[in-house]
């Protein structure tokens, strides 16, 4: 080995490596750090998607070099703000805030049909677990628990084809602020007002899904949290975590007209 190569080697440190994949930073301070989740991101790993490898936990502990805790979930096909806290004591208290219904979410989803101009939707779920939860042996220990959405539509259209048996189909863009927070909460609450989110396979139309993926190009679930606020648990201070759509989502609004409408929410 040369001179000159065992100093670099002996006295210089190797470049740090960078992460692969990065998400969007929408807010960090010493406790919190909220990001933009994409669409088709697990929040953590899950026996339900055993093949998936890509995780937001896992890219934000590699992209900020430190442990993350998720305080909230986000369903795989739903985009926008997830916040994570960077030490326990501090995700027990977000955590609890979520719990007494102190943080305020805001979600934009296309809907299939015209729903009314505003309204709540006051309709008990019943419970779906965690991949480590333990499951009742029986329907009655698994009671249904109170779930509230309030939504407010934005704008309507009605499309030239036909799906179901009329000869045009009807959409709308639909602002939504769900009280509680139990699993799938607003894809099963759109489905109860038969008003399923465009791009849901679970709960959805097929049929509408694949007119959308034909005219548009997009297969994702049409739902995004836009805004989150709450107040900082340590500091009291108002927080208000905003994030544009993306950009697959921002192209089916603006190809129907609505990029004005969902500004304006």
């Amino acid at each position: 080995m040369s001179g000159a190569l065992a100093a670099t080697s002996a006295g210089a440190s190797a470049p740090a490596v960078q992460p692969t994949e990065t998400l969007p930073i929408l807010h960090r301070d010493d406790f919190l750090v909220a990001v933009h989740k994409p669409s088709g991101l697990l929040v953590h790993r899950s026996v339900l998607d055993v093949h998936e490898e890509r995780f937001a936990v896992q890219i934000l502990r590699d992209q900020l070099g430190r442990h993350v805790h998720p305080v909230h979930r986000l369903d795989k096909g739903t985009s926008g703000v997830l916040l994570f806290a960077l030490d326990r004591e501090t995700a027990a208290l977000v955590s609890s805030a979520f719990e007494r219904q102190a943080v305020r979410k805001t979600y934009l989803a296309v809907v299939r049909g015209h729903p009314p101009a505003e309204g709540v939707i006051d309709h008990p779920l019943t419970r779906r677990f965690d991949d480590a939860e333990r499951r009742p042996e029986t329907a009655a220990e698994a009671p249904a628990q109170d779930a509230v959405t309030h939504f407010r539509r934005l704008a309507i259209t009605e499309l030239p084809y036909q799906v179901d048996r009329y000869p045009t189909s009807r959409y709308a863009l639909v602002e939504l602020s769900p009280d509680t927070g139990r699993r799938h909460q607003i894809r099963r609450h759109l489905k109860h007002i038969s008003h399923p989110i465009i791009g849901d396979a679970t709960f959805g139309k097929g049929r509408h899904n694949r007119l959308f993926g034909e005219l548009f190009g997009v297969s994702r679930l049409l739902l995004a949290c836009t805004r989150m606020q709450l107040a900082h648990p340590h500091t009291g201070a108002a927080l208000d975590l905003g994030t544009p759509l993306a950009e697959d989502f921002a192209h089916v609004l603006d190809a129907l007209g609505w990029t004005d409408a969902a500004k304006a929410a």
